[in-house]
């Protein structure tokens, strides 16, 4: 915890200097920031097996740097941007950029507490995440915590509608699906999002929220119906009480899934 604790720092000391650097340029009050930290805990215990002869940190560089532009692409990288080889395993102190270990289940579960799950899940210990916007010149109750639940997607169709533009139907000769998010501007003016339904599909987990009810499932495992208003911890399956809306619910899933290209459902790869 005491890395995560440094990488918000030096999260913190980055924003900082965006900020002060539009303000420099008188261009803080009419910028709008968007800022939402990551979707749950990561419960996944990788990097705790250290690589065959790779227990301690090398003296010196032992691989070629890779190039500015090049993106490490596998889930552990091979090795630091300078050349380091990466170390993992129980005894490798997380920190440098090539040291590798995730927290696993314990800590994610005091990070995520009181939620149910992590990340992967669509249970609100999976999903949930505040989400802070500034912008002085059209926000007027700087400060204010709005309850109106809104999703990833609705980020670029506040842009969109803040920016005045169109979302294309074409791209290269391709069609391409229409926004499906909300823009926020609503919320910033005060006003309630008129929203239907919030969808979500993550490696086979499922869920749709209407009002202030969720029905949410793990892969091909049963629907669980929950009132978020009343049980945000997801603790009281009302399924077999509600056994009509959870029917409606899920028949508003599917037809979604099949509309947005979700289906066939697939877990994630192992």
């Amino acid at each position: 915890m005491e890395v995560y604790a440094a990488m918000i720092d030096r999260m913190d000391q980055g924003i900082g200097k965006i900020v002060n650097s539009l303000k420099k340029n008188n261009q803080f009050d009419n910028t709008l920031i968007f800022f939402l930290q990551d979707n749950g805990g990561c419960a996944e215990g990788l990097g705790r097996s250290p690589r065959k002869n790779l227990t301690a940190r090398a003296d010196t560089a032992t691989l070629e740097p890779m190039p500015a532009d090049e993106l490490q692409t596998g889930m552990i990288p091979a090795q630091s941007r300078d050349g380091y080889p990466v170390i993992m395993g129980p005894g490798v102190m997380p920190g440098p950029a090539d040291t590798y270990i995730a927290y696993g289940q314990g800590w994610a579960n005091v990070s995520n507490t009181p939620f149910r799950e992590y990340k992967h899940w669509v249970h609100e210990g999976g999903i949930s995440t505040p989400l802070i916007i500034s912008w002085p010149e059209q926000i007027s109750s700087g400060g204010k915590l709005v309850r109106e639940p809104s999703h990833l997607i609705d980020i670029m169709a506040t842009c969109v509608d803040v920016a005045g533009a169109n979302y294309p139907q074409e791209v290269g000769g391709n069609k391409i699906h229409s926004l499906e998010g909300l823009s926020l501007m609503p919320v910033i003016e005060e006003q309630p999002l008129k929203r239907e339904a919030i969808f979500w599909e993550h490696e086979g987990n499922r869920a749709i929220r209407v009002g202030d009810w969720k029905l949410v499932s793990k892969f091909k495992e049963p629907w669980e119906l929950y009132n978020i208003r009343t049980d945000r911890i997801e603790s009281h399956d009302l399924k077999k009480q509600n056994p009509e809306l959870a029917m409606e619910l899920e028949q508003r899933w599917d037809s979604w899934a099949e509309r947005a290209n979700v289906l066939p459902l697939r877990p994630k790869k192992q």
